[in-house]
């Protein structure tokens, strides 16, 4: 059975580009009836917290990502880890490097090993030079006996290569004199990732290792372990890195909120449309199809329709509107606008409530009335936090006037402060008040008056919500009802609010 895992540092909130491999990992596993598994990696004790525990468990719940069996923590196995470090002592293929740590460099300067590795290799350097390498295990077996501080290091051969096929990069090769003598402990006894993250797949069964592209140099280091072991490889699929839009490599130092999962789910966005989004960061679905419910990734996806061309996630900071990723936000404005009614109610509730808008009526006597509210909005609507902003008006009277829509609809013409309340008394007396019969009383009463009803309509809209924009006016009096309707026509804010030019 394929076993896959999703296994994040809690040191902070969850990136998107984590997401993105823990989205890939569940849909494979559920494409083949597989198992997706949850592993934390808090092997880093200073920086690891309960509340980005907390934050990544919430999130792959936002995300609709379950997982199979208990969560495993890697901290709870490091015992298990120093025992395979010393059994691999024990068998010859590592030792104890005795080197003080003064000449290994300052642990705190952080270094691209990898490169230095390579460079090393071009110049000639032996990685094998280490003078502990080869050191009499019965001098190495004193020397620790005496309490002397070491380092275990893997032993790396002097001839040779690491290879391996990824299913998304294909055949990859690496020699083996561009590889240190892995530390698979420190002098301190900690085990170091490499060593711990090859155990606890080995422990877990993980069949697939689905994860970032800059984890490709790990890989090669952790296929050694695996055969140090003695046990069965598993496959490898690197996925493409996220970029920001100048193709740097998206940061939490650089883009802050904008590459973090919580800010999209509390910034209104639909779980199902957000999940949808980053499945397209790195995968193309078959046909061009963008929009896919969750059983139709399940069913589209596969690993080898991963690109490796590296994704780009196309936000805009200093755009309030679109502060994200264009495609994120168009999609989310789609699941808002088509996903049925009954499943967008619950997520709106829950966004009035937090927004202190919600009445109980509407649970009650006014539910076909909220209903009929929410479905008339939505059309316009990018995310859920629209329907406490844009749709304020429709739940409550405190509610903004936009002053570029007064100014354009109706400051410009001074005679609309004696028209709209005259208006108001026309709708005053109309029967039944739905949006035809209110619609007939405007036509009739602007030209009675001499005025186009297009200035009518869109003052009105200005007077009744706020915006310049929005559903059907004649629809958004019969929302309204006579009663409120009637009141905000006649209201003067727009002139206590604003000066005309």
């Amino acid at each position: 059975m394929v076993r896959v895992r999703f296994a994040p540092s809690p040191t902070g909130y969850l990136h998107i580009g984590a997401a993105r491999s823990a989205l890939f990992n569940w849909l494979y596993a559920r494409k083949v009836g597989g198992k997706f598994l949850l592993r934390i990696e808090d092997t880093d004790l200073q920086r690891s917290t309960e509340e980005s525990t907390q934050s990544i468990i919430e999130g792959l719940k936002w995300l609709g990502l379950d997982y199979e069996g208990e969560i495993v923590f890697q901290s709870d196995n490091a015992d298990k880890h120093r025992a395979a470090a010393r059994k691999l002592v024990e068998e010859g293929k590592a030792y104890r490097d005795f080197t003080p740590k003064e000449a290994r460099g300052d642990a705190n300067v952080k270094k691209d090993i990898a490169e230095r590795a390579r460079a090393h290799a071009a110049e000639g350097i032996d990685h094998r030079s280490n003078p502990f390498r080869d050191l009499p295990k019965e001098e190495s077996d004193r020397r620790a006996g005496t309490g002397e501080p070491f380092a275990v290091r893997l032993k790396i051969g002097r001839e040779g290569a690491s290879r391996f096929a990824d299913i998304v990069y294909g055949d990859q090769e690496r020699a083996f004199s561009e590889i240190e003598d892995l530390v698979l402990l420190r002098s301190d006894g900690h085990p170091l990732y490499n060593l711990s993250v090859v155990l606890d797949d080995i422990e877990m069964g993980i069949t697939h290792v689905i994860r970032g592209q800059d984890h490709l140099t790990n890989t090669h280091k952790q296929i050694l372990l695996y055969q140090a072991f003695g046990v069965d490889v598993p496959q490898f699929a690197h996925l493409p890195l996220i970029l920001a839009p100048n193709k740097a490599k998206l940061s939490k130092r650089k883009h802050g909120e904008v590459v973090s999962l919580t800010t999209y789910r509390d910034r209104g966005f639909v779980p199902d449309a957000f999940r949808n989004s980053l499945a397209l960061l790195g995968w193309s679905p078959p046909e061009g199809r963008e929009i896919l419910s969750r059983e139709e990734l399940i069913e589209a996806f596969s690993l080898e329709a991963i690109g490796r061309t590296n994704a780009v996630f196309n936000f805009h900071e200093n755009d309030p509107r679109h502060w994200t990723d264009d495609k994120a936000l168009w999609m989310n404005a789609e699941y808002i606008r088509t996903m049925p009614l009954a499943e967008l109610l619950p997520m709106v509730k829950a966004e009035l409530r937090a927004e202190k808008l919600w009445r109980e009526e509407y649970d009650d006597d006014e539910q076909e009335w909220f209903a009929k509210a929410v479905n008339l909005t939505r059309q316009r609507f990018f995310t859920l936090k629209d329907f406490s902003a844009q749709g304020r008006a429709y739940l409550s009277e405190d509610f903004d006037l936009d002053e570029a829509a007064v100014r354009k609809n109706i400051l410009k013409t001074p005679r609309l402060q004696e028209l709209l309340p005259q208006l108001a008394e026309q709708l005053e007396s109309v029967e039944p008040f739905t949006a035809e019969t209110a619609e007939a009383a405007l036509r009739a009463f602007a030209e009675s008056t001499g005025e186009k009803a297009g200035l009518l309509i869109n003052a009105g809209r200005t007077m009744l919500t706020g915006q310049a924009v929005g559903p059907s006016m004649f629809d958004v009096f019969e929302i309204m009802g006579r009663e409120r309707s009637v009141m905000r026509l006649r209201s003067q804010r727009p002139w206590h609010e604003f000066q005309p030019a």
